[in-house]
């Protein structure tokens, strides 16, 4: 069985990390850092969102499940069914204070958003 891969399928995470992230309604919640990925599966398992802050300084990240975000190519980024009061109530750290993506952790995130 021969599998094949368009192009469109796969992305490179440097095209990912930078990319706005939207609510449903439009808004601009902040844009991707990072993703975490399963060392055991290879499959994204967290897009790290940079919310608040100005200018970047104070920015806090909020991990946000990657089966959340969905595509959308008319804004040219990722749209998220969260609002910013939600968002600002999420598990959430500063840049410099990465926390082990534990079971803990992951259990806390994934409980927050209905995982």
């Amino acid at each position: 069985m021969t599998t094949t891969t368009s192009a469109h399928d796969v992305i490179s995470s440097d095209r990912v990390e930078g990319t706005t992230v939207y609510n449903t309604a439009g808004e601009k919640l902040g844009s991707i850092d990072d993703l975490m990925i399963d060392k055991i599966s290879g499959q994204v398992r967290y897009a790290v969102m940079e919310f608040g802050g100005f200018l970047g300084m104070g920015t806090d990240r909020y991990p946000i499940p990657w089966n959340m975000l969905k595509y959308d190519t008319s804004q040219d980024g990722y749209v998220v069914p969260l609002d910013k009061a939600k968002l600002e109530g999420a598990p959430s750290y500063a840049g410099d204070r990465v926390p082990d993506y534990d079971e803990t952790y992951r259990s806390t995130v994934d409980k927050y958003y209905g995982f």
